[in-house]
């Protein structure tokens, strides 16, 4: 004890430096790890969140001397699997602002609900002046979207689905309709387990293998009518013989 002391002046109780007598090792920060401690895997999965920049504003403040800018950030951060949060960070630089709202984005991560690559269903939902219509969409569509309701989506993980914002084109109102519209989202075995049903499987598809061709009924031979009997040729009338002459009068020759 008495060397550990002489190492550190001052110290009587010889613990490391700047903590003061009877104070233990430092503490985690929020969203990091102690001194000698392993990453945890919260923060391990920090580390694979995604950010991006949707909007930078400069806004300028003047002063008896000129005139102070100072910029916001709006930023997106997710990690490709249904977390997402966004944040608006605010600072004198652009690259503090950045980090500002890079931070307070993974401290407001939630949880939407996706099917494979898409949305279970269509959703429309508005903030402020802001309206967005979200429609899921066949695998290979890939994201129809603007680039501020894209910037959401893809930090979803969302890679085909049909959107069209409708009203204001404000990228934080449109960012935060996006946001609550997938929010919105339900899976029907969510929907089924909050009303205490059960989820009934789903048979998959037989595929249907060839089938033969049925045999055609030769239609049944119509019956030949029987020929009718001919009549028998009529012989010509006779011809009417000759008036008889009158008395004393020769008959007139018989002609051949």
């Amino acid at each position: 004890m008495a060397e550990l002391n002489k190492s550190f002046p001052g110290n009587p109780r010889g613990n490391s430096p700047g903590r003061g007598p009877g104070r233990g090792p430092r503490r985690a920060r929020p969203g990091g790890t102690a001194e000698g401690a392993e990453p945890t895997q919260e923060a391990a999965a920090g580390s694979e969140l995604s950010e991006k920049v949707v909007f930078i504003n400069r806004s300028a403040k003047v002063v008896k001397g000129g005139r102070r800018f100072s910029f916001s950030a709006l930023v997106v951060a997710g990690d490709k699997h249904g977390r997402i949060g966004i944040g608006l960070g605010k600072a004198v630089e652009v690259s503090e602002a950045i980090r500002k709202g890079g931070d307070m984005a993974k401290q407001r991560m939630v949880q939407v609900s996706l099917k494979d690559a898409t949305i279970p269903h269509e959703v429309f939902c508005r903030y402020g002046g802001a309206k967005v219509l979200l429609r899921p969409a066949s695998p290979g569509t890939g994201l129809i979207a603007g680039k501020t309701v894209r910037a959401v989506l893809e930090s979803a993980g969302i890679k085909d689905i049909l959107s069209k914002s409708l009203g204001s084109n404000n990228p934080s109102n449109v960012v935060k309709a996006t946001l609550a519209g997938l929010q919105r989202l339900r899976l029907h075995e969510e929907i089924y387990r909050n009303r205490g049903l059960e989820v009934k499987p789903r048979k998959a598809p037989v595929a249907a293998g060839p089938v033969a061709p049925s045999p055609v009924p030769s239609p049944a031979p119509s019956p030949v009518p029987a020929p009718s009997p001919v009549p028998a040729p009529v012989p010509p009338p006779a011809p009417a013989p000759p008036p008889a002459p009158p008395t004393g009068e020769a008959p007139p020759p018989a002609t051949a």
